[in-house]
Order: C-alpha cells, then sequence, then structure tokens
C-alpha cells in the first residue's frame, strides 16, 4: 500500500480543511504517545545504571588526580546502549581549585587540581568541604534520544578534606584584661650570638636559637611559655639555656625565664674567672693513664659547684619570686637545659645539666655519632615530667650529680638544646634519640627546608623561626630549639 492510498483511507472523502487537522490532530497524539515511548524506555534504561563510582576524598592543598569511569549498562533487554558523559558541573578551578574534564567518548571525566577551601572561609569560619557534583548524560546505541528530551542528571557528593593546619586559630593574648601578674612576653623569640673569627682567619661557632608558641596555645590565645637564653664570653665559653615552663602551670612563662636567666647569669659569673677550673680540664683533658679517674672527679666537683648550683640558684630565684606574689611555686613550674662549652688545644669540653623533658645532644656527622648529655625525665604518668620548682631534684647531692654530664671531643657539628615541642615530633621516642640516623635527619631536615647553617649568617635566627612551624599531627606544643654549630 502506498502512502497516499493510506492517507485517502485515513481521511476519506472528507474536505481539505477537515482533513488537515484530523491529520495534525493524528500526528501531534502519536508523537506524544512515541515520546512517552522513548522516556519509559530512558527510564528503564536508568533505571538498570549501578553508580557505585567511589570517589576518593581530596584533600586540601595536595595535589589531586582522579579519573572516574562511566557505569556500563549490563542487561539483555538493551545490548548496545552505552551511557555517555556530556558534562559535569560543581567545581571550578577559580574557587576550589579543580578542573573537571570530561574524556572525548564520554565513558570517563576527570577531576584534577590542587584541592582549596579559601573562598568558603568566612570571617574565620570552618569552610564547607562537601560538595555536589551534577553529572550531566545521554544513551547512545540502541536507543534514540529525542532534540527536546530533558538533560539525564545524576548528583553525587565531592569531598575536599580541610587542610588540618586551617583548623588552628592564631589568637593574640589578651594582656589586658590578664590579671596581675602579667608576665608579658612575645608569641616568638630569636637570637643570633655572633663570634668573630681568630686573627688567622679561623672561623668560630656561631649560635642560633628560636622560639614559638605553639599552636595549642595560639588557639586559645595562651602565651608562650618556653624561653632560651645563650651567652659567649671574651674568654671562650658558651652558655645556653633552654626551658619549657609547664602548660598546666599559671606562670610557668615566668618561670623558664627565670630558669634561663638565673642560672646563664651564675655560669657566666664563675667562668669569667675560670683559670683554676681550666686548669683542671687541662689536667683531665691531657692524662691517659690511671690518674685519670682522680682528675675526673675532680673536674666533676667543679661542674657540680658551677652547672649544679647554677641550676640550683634558678630554682631559688623561683622560689623567692613565688614568695613574692604568695603564689604556689608549682605555678612557675619549668624544665631547664643547661650546657657550658669550650675549645681546648686537645678538643672541646662540654658539661649539661637536664632536668625534664627534651634533649641536648652533640652531633657529630663526620664521625656519625650523637652523644645525649642526660635522660629525659619520665613522670608518674604518660606525659608528665619533672620540673626545676621540685624540691626533690635537690635533694642531695646524689640526686643532683645524676643530672650532670661532662665530656671531651675532638669536634662536633652541632651541640643542640631543645623542648619536647621539637623533640617529640622529631624523634618520637627515647631510643630514637640516641639514634645517630635520626639526627642526620634532623640536620638535614634543617637544610632542606631553608635553614642557611653557615658561618656568620645571622638570616638563619629567621629561617629557624620558619623552621618551627613544621606540621606533625598530634604535636602542639611550644617549641624551642638552640643551636651552636660549626
Amino acid at each position: 500500500m502506498t502512502l497516499e492510498k493510506a492517507l485517502q483511507i485515513l481521511i476519506g472523502n472528507q474536505e481539505d480543511k477537515k482533513a488537515e487537522s484530523f491529520l495534525k490532530f493524528l500526528s501531534d497524539k502519536l508523537w506524544d504517545q512515541y515520546k512517552e515511548h522513548i522516556m519509559d524506555k530512558i527510564k528503564m534504561v536508568n533505571g538498570e545504571l549501578k553508580w557505585n563510582l567511589n570517589i576518593p576524598n581530596a584533600k586540601e592543598n595536595i595535589e589531586y588526580n582522579q579519573t572516574v569511569s562511566m557505569p556500563t549498562i549490563n542487561s539483555d533487554l538493551f545490548p548496545n546502549v552505552e551511557l555517555k558523559l556530556v558534562d559535569v558541573k560543581g567545581l571550578t578551578e577559580e574557587e576550589h581549585g579543580i578542573k573537571l574534564i570530561v574524556a572525548p567518548d564520554g565513558k570517563s571525566f576527570t577531576i584534577t587540581g590542587t584541592p582549596s577551601l579559601e573562598a568558603f572561609r568566612k570571617d574565620g569560619a570552618v569552610a564547607e568541604s562537601t560538595f555536589e557534583l551534577t553529572l550531566c548524560y545521554k544513551f547512545v546505541g540502541g536507543i534514540e534520544m529525542l532534540e527536546d528530551c530533558p538533560t539525564l542528571e545524576h548528583k553525587i557528593p565531592f569531598v575536599i578534606n580541610q587542610d588540618p593546619r586551617k583548623l588552628w586559630k592564631d589568637l593574640p593574648v589578651d594582656w589586658d584584661n590578664m590579671p596581675e601578674p602579667k608576665y608579658k612576653n612575645d608569641d616568638t623569640q630569636v637570637e643570633y650570638v655572633k663570634v668573630e673569627a681568630l686573627t688567622d682567619g679561623t672561623p668560630q661557632k656561631d649560635i642560633v636559637a628560636a622560639s614559638k608558641r605553639g599552636r595549642s596555645h595560639a588557639q586559645e590565645g595562651k602565651p608562650r611559655d618556653d624561653h632560651f637564653r645563650m651567652e659567649h664570653m671574651d674568654n671562650g665559653w658558651y652558655i645556653m639555656a633552654v626551658a619549657d615552663g609547664a602548660g598546666s602551670a599559671k606562670f610557668s612563662r615566668q618561670g623558664s625565664k627565670i630558669a634561663c636567666d638565673e642560672s646563664v647569669s651564675y655560669c657566666m659569673s664563675k667562668l669569667g674567672q675560670s683559670k683554676a677550673f681550666e686548669d683542671a680540664i687541662s689536667g683531665y683533658g691531657n692524662l691517659q693513664d690511671s690518674s685519670e679517674e682522680e682528675a675526673r672527679k675532680t673536674v666533676g666537683n667543679y661542674i657540680y659547684d658551677i652547672v649544679g648550683t647554677a641550676a640550683f640558684k634558678a630554682h631559688k630565684a623561683i622560689q623567692a619570686e613565688s614568695a613574692l606574689t604568695k603564689q604556689p611555686i608549682k605555678y612557675y613550674a619549668t624544665t631547664l637545659l643547661l650546657t657550658i662549652c669550650k675549645k681546648f688545644s686537645f678538643g672541646w669540653f662540654v658539661a649539661s645539666f637536664w632536668v625534664g623533658d627534651g634533649a641536648i645532644c652533640l652531633y657529630d656527622r663526620k664521625a656519625h655519632t650523637a652523644k645525649i648529655l642526660g635522660v629525659p625525665d619520665e613522670g608518674e604518668y604518660a606525659g608528665q615530667t619533672r620540673f626545676l620548682t621540685m624540691s626533690e631534684i635537690f635533694k642531695d647531692a646524689t640526686a643532683l650529680y645524676q643530672r650532670l654530664r661532662f665530656c671531651i671531643v675532638n669536634d662536633f657539628t652541632a651541640l643542640f638544646l631543645m623542648s619536647d615541642g621539637v623533640s617529640d615530633p622529631k624523634f618520637e621516642t627515647d631510643a630514637n634519640l640516641n639514634n645517630p640516623d635520626k639526627w642526620d635527619a634532623l640536620w638535614d631536615d634543617l637544610k632542606e627546608n631553608g635553614v642557611d647553617l653557615t658561618d656568620d649568617n645571622e638570616a638563619s635566627k629567621d629561617q629557624l623561626l620558619d623552621w618551627l612551624d613544621f606540621w606533625a599531627p598530634g604535636n602542639h606544643d611550644d617549641r624551642t630549639i638552640a643551636i651552636l654549630y660549626e
């Protein structure tokens, strides 16, 4: 039957106008039914899709690159039908730092870039981190997509985990409303002690130190509790002190300051006229026979009188401050790491006092050695330590002697003093403190992250301060480090 014959049967002998209206009515009705048929088929195909995309979460400020494949249609009813992705919306490079790229064949898309949430941090609020991706697609092969068919869409969540560093606040200390005694201090402390070269041009060791308020303190607008002091005397003696005020002690920032200032000042007063002491050191350093033990005892007595007494004087000074303010001495609780050091013809003499946690290390990169000058204190419970303010530290001569060390070495790369804000994240365990490989790693870490420990580089004090901002999950205490270096 021809098309003309079919039309003749449909319209019969009707006049043209009626026939045209009838054909239009019939056409519209059939097209509507056809569209419904196609849409029903599309719905059936959609029902066969399994959207198990499992897109990994992104991390803010960490490069991300993930290709996501579209689901396939595994159905005997629609053997040749495929999903073709047309577009993906929801993230932009301008706002999120991410580009969405659809593959030419429409079978996948790629999420790529370095995610950022800065655009979503309003007035310091925590940024939204879950976003909605809209996948726009169509079907091809074995199914006809009408031109006026609505765009098919599927929405999926995409998470950008926030950079944990961005969650920390840096609140200033409200000194104006802090009750007396305020003991006002700065959030940071830096110093560089430059020691001029000898007349023959031989470079001398310099000291650099930096201290930074910890994130846990900044988060609550609390002061820095660490402190340090370092000196180089005209007669060649180096004196260094680092103290870590107990975070739970109300005035520990003043306790740490007093500990450093008083102990270093006392050492300076004794080492300014130190001929007898230096003669004893020389006598010990030049001995290789059976009288060495006696000479060592003589030097040990001097160390007790100078370094040990310096620590005791610091203890008494804190005690006097607590009496003056009528505050319990435990409010001033602090650790103390103290060293004195000088070069002799036979090598370097180093002596130390240590109470509390943290670390003192005589590090020699060439010899691959790390000599720990003391033992970190551990309290009765995990996370506790002992403090200079405790009377038991000075209960008798034996107790004090146990906290003193001295040695003679040919040379060294660096003498480190650091609070536990540095030693805990960098070494984790006391056993690691004695591992030279760990000290090699620390030395490399410093140099590879902008700390230029070369002779007379005064800029290293600010470089060291910047380095103290390193990220270590779970370690957000005040950080202080002092380095006497080659």
